[in-house]
């Protein structure tokens, strides 16, 4: 005896379609015409993004952050182009998500941009030391500056962060700095304290590789 089976449409597979990665660049060497145009030369926006944090009556210890970007050959990388943003004197952010129940501080922007020195190299913000921030679990971020960093063969912008060496027992129970292994590595992370002129300066100097003179990369944050 003979069965037939029944005849079964076959339906077609859908077509797939793929699409090529899009493709990507450094941010150079034409950055600063984008994002700093008045550092290169051109008067394109009403209001510029700066260096400058603070107004007259911004609360807070008034700080210089100063540094230069070194390559892995030790040469300055005058083309870079920085953005920090952090929090109030009190360890606020000006931000919606941040749920601490502190006091914000309507004169403070919290967020500067700067490219370094065309000829020095030397890049610098002028702000306020931060306070505090509290880190989930209950436990408390040491005072802190975030950095990110763009230059010409840099595909996607560095992100980095600025501890204060005066701040030795808050770095100490940093989570973040803690969960470095190396006390080295943590090291490039700190900012050096020198009093000039009647001005608190902080020097860190952001190093892109190790270099021929010892110094070591700084340490990035995958974000």
């Amino acid at each position: 005896m003979t069965f037939a089976l029944p005849s079964v449409p076959l339906t077609p597979r859908p077509m797939v379609t793929r699409f090529p990665e899009t493709p990507s660049q450094t941010g150079g060497p034409y950055v600063h015409i984008g994002l700093a145009p008045q550092q290169a030369g051109f008067e394109i926006f009403e209001n510029n993004f700066g260096n400058d944090l603070v107004a007259d009556d911004t609360v807070g210890e008034r700080i210089t952050i100063e540094g230069r970007v070194f390559d892995g050959s030790g040469t300055l990388v005058r083309d870079a182009l920085l953005e920090i943003w952090q929090a109030n004197a009190s360890g606020k952010y000006a931000h919606r998500l941040d749920p601490q129940d502190k006091q914000l501080d309507p004169t403070f922007r919290g967020w500067g941009r700067t490219g370094a020195d065309f000829d020095s190299g030397v890049f610098e913000f002028r702000t306020i030391k931060p306070g505090p921030v509290e880190a989930d679990g209950g436990r408390v971020q040491a005072p802190h500056i975030c950095v990110v960093v763009f230059a010409r063969g840099i595909n996607v912008g560095l992100h980095t962060r600025i501890y204060f060496d005066d701040e030795a027992a808050a770095n100490a129970a940093d989570p973040v700095l803690g969960g470095i292994e190396w006390e080295t590595r943590r090291e490039t992370l700190i900012a050096k304290r020198s009093d000039r002129v009647g001005k608190v300066f902080y020097t860190f100097d952001i190093r892109l590789q190790d270099t021929p003179d010892g110094g070591a990369e700084t340490v990035f944050f995958d974000i």
